[in-house]
């Protein structure tokens, strides 16, 4: 199994969580930094995106699609409920975290000036706005880990990048961030550049 993977996008880190949480042997491939497998991707992939995940014969993309994928082929640890309510609330959960705050980091990686200050200011009010929710249970509306917390970690890593300072409003937002870098399969998901994403901004 391969992950042709960016040394700095969202999307790539969120997938890589998601691998070093299970413990799953992937080949790791580098496509900010190797350009035989950048070439490779064009193939691949008809959006030529990373993450891309190959699986023999098997051929994904889109993030979401390849968690969802490596959560059923590798079921321990479980990263969704077993009940199909709790899953479908989850999973509304993970779609309006990307529809409302993916959304606009998107915009503010994409964006200079005005506009990415303007995605950034939008992206504070909106994660502040849900504080109160990060103080109900240890994770995201849910007391064990789960791939919406795969999906919010990485956002939460790069929100000093994009010059989001939640600052006390947001303090059960940055306790619940804490907790989740804290976990070693969330230090083994960093690349060093995305390690230096933070260096940088601090």
């Amino acid at each position: 199994m391969a992950l042709y993977s960016s040394d700095t996008g969202l999307d790539s880190h969120r997938v890589r969580f998601v691998i070093a949480e299970k413990g799953i042997n992937v080949d790791i491939v580098n496509v900010s930094q190797d350009e035989s497998a950048a070439a490779d991707l064009v193939e691949l992939n008809p959006y030529n995106q990373a993450p891309t995940l190959v699986d023999r014969d098997l051929v994904l993309y889109n993030a979401g699609v390849i968690n969802d994928y490596l959560d059923e082929r590798y079921p321990h640890p479980p990263l969704m409920p077993v009940d199909p309510v709790s899953r479908a609330q989850l999973r509304l959960v993970h779609h309006r975290i990307l529809q409302d705050w993916y959304s606009l980091a998107y915009e503010i990686e994409a964006s200079t000036g005005k506009k990415s200050e303007q995605a950034a200011r939008q992206l504070k009010e909106s994660i502040l706005a849900a504080n109160e929710l990060f103080t109900v249970q240890d994770y995201l509306l849910s007391d064990e880990f789960t791939l919406v917390d795969c999906m919010l970690g990485p956002l939460m890593w790069r929100l000093s990048h994009y010059g989001v300072k939640l600052g006390r409003p947001g303090a059960a937002v940055e306790i619940y961030a804490q907790r989740v870098f804290s976990r070693a399969s969330f230090k083994t998901s960093l690349t060093m550049a995305e390690r230096e994403l933070v260096l940088g901004s601090s």
